[in-house]
């Protein structure tokens, strides 16, 4: 049984020691010189415009756990939908409470406002 799992465990291996040792080789080869220019902050060839600290409003992380919330439902249609056949009148059922119960949650945070941007 875990003979069909050492591919993997090798290619795991192989990977952890090939990052492992690109780090040490960058780090005793690799040319340690600092100045203002590398240490300045770099954002899209533009100079920075004010600090690094600047708050965000709470609306936008509503929004975007919202949208990683939506989105993570949605890819559960995707293994369903592989399945669709074998399934039977059983998974469209069960697909359509899924999709009720994601179109009752949209409509209340759509209610309660919070994918209005102001």
């Amino acid at each position: 049984m875990l003979g069909a799992y050492l591919p993997i465990i090798l290619l795991v291996i192989i990977a952890a020691v090939f990052g492992f040792a690109s780090l040490c080789l960058s780090s005793l080869i690799g040319q340690k010189k600092s100045s203002a220019v590398k240490l300045a902050p770099y954002e899209c060839g533009c100079e920075p415009v004010g600090t690094a600290r600047e708050r965000f409003s709470v609306k936008f992380y509503i929004i975007a756990m919202l949208f990683i919330l939506f989105d993570i439902e949605a890819v559960f249609l995707y293994p369903w939908a592989i399945v669709y056949k074998k399934l039977g009148m059983f998974g469209v059922m069960e697909m359509a409470v899924f999709i009720v119960i994601l179109f009752v949650g949209y409509i209340y945070v759509w209610k309660k406002g919070a994918l209005e941007w102001e």
